[in-house]
């Protein structure tokens, strides 16, 4: 049976999705927006964060316009908050975070359905030498943003309850005691340390 490019790239792009926002499930409004790392990644901010990228490269990148404004974008462009896609404001709940993804996800999907893969864009903020590209290119560029916070989100959940795993119903990890694992690897750590 013969693949379809486009229709595997979407359903990686579509999984990765799904992947991202399972992460969100059954956390508290805190622990959705709290700094988790020192750079202040959060779990909804990786979310708002991903849907400003998304109706962007499929969006102006391609010609074509999101129906909405997002407001933060000024001071994104302006660079007074350059990380305001990376936070939920208090004033943003997150149903208004996880339902604009839900509309950015519709629009690419409709940009993504009725353009080819060699269709031409432009990225105005890439490099001369790489700014003309096509919904392929963009396509695997999104696939590997959207895969890159999802692990970023894997990461911070499962420091906040342990929570882990590939998605809703497939863990892909092993039946283990981890902690017994864990001190295992630090074990491991310590004696190559003293070796060094």
């Amino acid at each position: 049976m013969a693949s379809d490019p486009k229709a595997d790239l979407h359903r990686y792009l579509r999984t990765a999705r799904e992947v991202l926002l399972w992460k969100l499930d059954g956390l508290s409004e805190y622990d959705a927006r709290r700094p988790l790392t020192p750079t202040g990644t959060n779990l909804l901010g990786l979310v708002k964060h991903v849907a400003t990228t998304e109706q962007e490269y499929f969006g102006a990148c391609l010609g074509r316009k999101f129906p909405e404004t997002l407001p933060w974008m000024d001071a994104i462009e302006s660079g007074s908050d350059p990380n305001a896609d990376m936070f939920a404001t208090a004033d943003e709940s997150r149903e208004d975070i996880l339902a604009l993804y839900a509309r950015v996800a519709e629009f690419a999907d409709g940009v993504i359905s009725e353009l080819p893969l060699d269709a031409p864009g432009v990225v105005p903020w890439w490099p001369e030498e790489r700014r003309y590209v096509t919904l392929h290119l963009l396509l695997v560029h999104m696939i590997a943003e959207t895969n890159r916070h999802a692990g970023h989100a894997d990461i911070l959940r499962e420091g906040l309850d342990g929570l882990a795993g590939l998605r809703d119903g497939l863990s892909n990890m092993p039946e283990q005691d981890w902690a017994a694992y864990r001190e295992r690897l630090e074990q491991v750590a310590k004696n190559a340390a003293e070796r060094a």
